[in-house]
């Protein structure tokens, strides 16, 4: 197994860090290596707020699902699935005039739009964790900062077509701090060959039957199996909820609208 390999396969979350900066050259070293993601026609459709602020830190701490830790992290990466920076450059352009020109739209982004910028963003977001880690530098990913689309909003001055679709907590391993790396569910159950595999009630058995042994019948939930204890806690979450109302909120902005020709938008 090559290095690249086995730093990927020793990765682990995580949630507490050596309480020192990160140096300069190897926040450098993160973010060069992000920008080197694969993206759509190289558009690089995404922008990173690199985050030391503690009082920030402390506001994200609270508005992602209330998650303390994530304030001890000496930098925090925010990826951006963003638009904004291209229709900007459309607008002073005169791309709305030639559109208008030659029987073309001038068409806001819109949801199709927004996922190719996730993809971007993500690309860029694990290439940031694998080089971290290669300079022993832990990271988390916090999936929250979709919950409280408009504190984020304002906490990080957003356009409308700049949207926060990832997060990395990163610092320092503790030295000889203990790594425990998580079980996965078996290959088979994931990887398919040409099409879809649709699981059957014994492949879940088989899938689950691990995690299952975590289920506990005195859970706060009510839960009679792990199936429900997990939905309680995860899926059907107050935080998905949240989380939910968030983007819908978001996607709002994303609609594919006609854009006043060579003008500002509202």
């Amino acid at each position: 197994m090559n290095d690249v390999l086995k730093t990927i396969n020793n990765r682990v979350s995580l949630r507490g860090y050596e309480k020192k900066e990160i140096a300069k050259e190897d926040l450098d070293a993160v973010l060069e290596a992000a920008m080197r993601a694969p993206t759509a026609g190289n558009q690089m459709l995404y922008s990173i707020l690199v985050i030391k602020d503690e009082k920030t830190k402390k506001i994200l701490s609270k508005t992602c699902d209330h998650q303390a830790f994530i304030a001890t992290a000496p930098v925090i990466l925010v990826f951006l699935a963003d638009h904004q920076r291209w229709f900007d450059y459309y607008e002073q352009n005169g791309v709305g005039d030639y559109c208008e020109e030659h029987g073309l739209l001038f068409e806001a982004p819109q949801e199709a739009d927004l996922l190719l910028a996730i993809e971007d963003a993500m690309a860029a977001a694990e290439n940031a964790v694998i080089a971290a880690e290669s300079l022993n530098i832990g990271s988390c990913y916090i999936g929250d900062i979709l919950e409280n689309y408009e504190i984020h909003r304002e906490l990080f001055d957003l356009p409308d077509w700049a949207f926060p679709i990832g997060m990395l907590c990163l610092g320092y391993y503790r030295p000889e701090q203990p790594k425990v790396v998580k079980e996965r569910f078996d290959r088979e159950y994931i990887v398919f060959e040409e099409k879809y595999r649709h699981l059957t009630p014994e492949d879940y058995e088989k899938m689950f039957a691990s995690r299952a042994k975590i289920y506990k019948e005195d859970n706060p939930y009510g839960a009679k199996n792990f199936a429900q204890q997990f939905y309680a806690r995860k899926t059907g979450a107050v935080f998905s909820k949240e989380m939910a109302r968030s983007v819908r909120v978001a996607m709002k902005k994303w609609d594919g609208r006609i854009l006043n020709r060579g003008k500002k938008r509202d």
